[in-house]
Parts: C-alpha cells; sequence; structure tokens
C-alpha cells in the first residue's frame, strides 16, 4: 500500500467512511488526542470482519479477536490505533458525540460497498434498504442527495418508528452495476436482487 506510517491510503479512507455509514464507530479515548476505529459484526459475519482488517492492518492496534456479547450473541472485533485522519474522520461525522452526515460528504464505490455490506438488506418482494435508521431525518435527506449523485434514487421508507432508505425499483440495476466487483464472497447474498 502507498502508506506512509499512521496515515492513511484513499482506499482505507473510503472503507473507514462506509464503515462509519454503517456499524462501525469512531471514539476517542478519555486524555487522548486522537480518534480509534472500532469495528465489531457479529462472530457469522467472521470473513467480512477479516477482510476489513486486511486492508486496514498496518493502522490497526490488534487482529480480530472474539468477544461474547450480551445474551447469546459472539461478536467479532478489532480496533484501529488513535490516528489524526481518523480524528479529522470524527471531527466531519460527529456532534457532541453523535453521528451525523456532514455536509460536504462525498461517496465513491467503496465506501457506498462498505456501507452496503454493513447496512444493506433486502426483502423478498425485492425492495432493498439501506438501514440507516441511526440517522435523524435531515441527515437521511442529506444522504438521498448523496446517493443521488451516483445516479441512485432512493426515499425515506418508515420502519416502524424510524426511517430508513429504500433503492426506487429503477436505481436496483445501476445499485447492482456498482456493487458487483466491490462486495466481497460472503455478502454477495445482499446484492443477488
Amino acid at each position: 500500500m502507498d502508506n506512509a506510517v499512521g496515515s492513511l491510503t484513499q482506499f482505507q479512507k473510503s472503507l473507514i467512511i462506509g464503515t462509519i455509514l454503517g456499524d462501525g464507530y469512531l471514539r476517542i479515548l478519555p486524555r487522548s488526542k486522537n480518534a480509534l476505529l472500532e469495528i465489531n459484526h457479529s462472530y457469522n459475519q467472521k470473513e467480512y470482519v477479516d477482510w476489513k482488517y486486511r486492508l486496514l492492518k498496518d493502522v490497526s492496534a490488534s487482529a480480530p479477536k472474539i468477544r461474547k456479547g450480551n445474551g447469546n450473541r459472539i461478536a467479532y472485533r478489532f480496533y484501529t490505533r488513535q490516528l489524526e485522519g481518523l480524528s479529522k474522520l470524527y471531527r466531519m461525522f460527529y456532534r457532541n458525540g453523535k453521528k451525523i452526515i456532514p455536509d460536504e460528504l462525498n461517496l465513491d464505490v467503496v465506501s457506498l460497498a462498505v456501507w452496503y455490506m454493513d447496512d444493506g438488506s433486502r426483502c423478498r418482494s425485492s425492495d432493498v434498504y439501506l438501514n440507516s435508521q441511526q440517522f435523524d431525518v435531515s441527515d437521511q435527506k442529506r444522504l438521498i442527495a448523496v446517493l443521488r449523485k451516483m445516479n441512485l434514487e432512493t426515499s425515506l421508507n418508515r420502519d416502524k418508528n424510524y426511517f430508513r432508505l429504500r433503492f426506487k425499483k429503477s436505481s436496483l440495476s445501476r445499485l447492482r452495476e456498482l456493487l458487483a466487483d466491490a462486495v466481497i464472497p460472503s455478502m454477495k447474498y445482499k446484492i443477488e436482487l
């Protein structure tokens, strides 16, 4: 990788942005000046976590480990080291400790694919969603505008008490085209429409 010690390549930044939009989170530990990234998925997604780790290994604190969670959940996770590049992303994506969507957000295929692998889902009726319920409606409207720049049309869809993004049927072939080579084998089931 074209990586100086402790800095992020463009590919790594894209992977991290997709992870922030999805299941990952950045945090700054007490008495620390730089942020770290935690990647934490179900052990059933071990191949996916290992893939992320391979791509972030040079900025990671240690290899992924199994962790027993609440109830019967078995998690598989790792952390990066604390880095200034992650602190910049923290300042961009967090306000008062809460994830937000920055006005200046742009996605590329890598960040979209990682976000989709984290939070994408499909239903029997061939509806395809991004489970973006963690963001408020105004942030989700920003996400709709960002996806439109990639020629992907989405709308807000009520999921019980929250909203998420639903891809319009007219955009599904475009979504499949964008993700076809970027989604890893163990996550292909999410794009087989």
